[in-house]
C-alpha cells in the first residue's frame, strides 16, 4: 500500500463525515427542531476538527514527519478540555441539545466504519 492509497481513504472518510453531519443535521431539524439541528451541527463540526487535528497529529510522527511546534502540541493535549468547554457553552448558553450535540460526535467514527465497509467490499487483491 502506497501513500496515495491512504490519501484516498482518508480524502473518503472527510467527504463522508461532511455528508453524514448535513444528513443527521437535516434529520435532526426536521425531526426534533432547531436546538436538536444545531446541536448536531455543533457535534459534527467538533468531530471533523478532532478527525482533522488526530490526522495532523499522525503526519507529524514517524520519520517523514515535521516536528511539531510547542503550542501545537499543547493544543492537541489540551483538546478535550477545550471540547468540554465548547460542549458546556453550547448547551448553557446557546441552549442546544447536549444529547444531539453528543450523537453529532460520532460521525467521524460512522464515517471510518463506512469507509472500512467500503475497503472491505472493494478492495483490491
Amino acid at each position: 500500500m502506497d501513500e496515495a492509497f491512504f490519501d484516498r481513504a482518508v480524502g473518503r472518510i472527510r467527504a463522508a463525515t461532511l455528508w453524514l453531519g448535513a444528513a443527521g443535521t437535516a434529520a435532526a431539524f426536521v425531526a426534533y427542531g432547531w436546538r436538536h439541528g444545531l446541536g448536531f451541527l455543533a457535534g459534527a463540526l467538533a468531530s471533523l476538527a478532532n478527525f482533522r487535528w488526530l490526522h495532523q497529529l499522525a503526519g507529524s510522527l514517524g520519520a517523514g514527519g515535521q516536528r511539531l511546534r510547542r503550542r501545537v502540541m499543547w493544543f492537541l493535549v489540551l483538546r478535550y478540555a477545550l471540547a468540554g468547554a465548547a460542549g458546556y457553552v453550547i448547551v448553557k448558553f446557546f441552549g442546544l441539545s447536549l444529547p444531539a450535540a453528543l450523537a453529532g460526535l460520532f460521525v467521524a467514527v460512522a464515517a471510518v466504519l463506512a469507509e472500512i465497509i467500503y475497503e472491505l467490499l472493494y478492495a483490491r487483491a
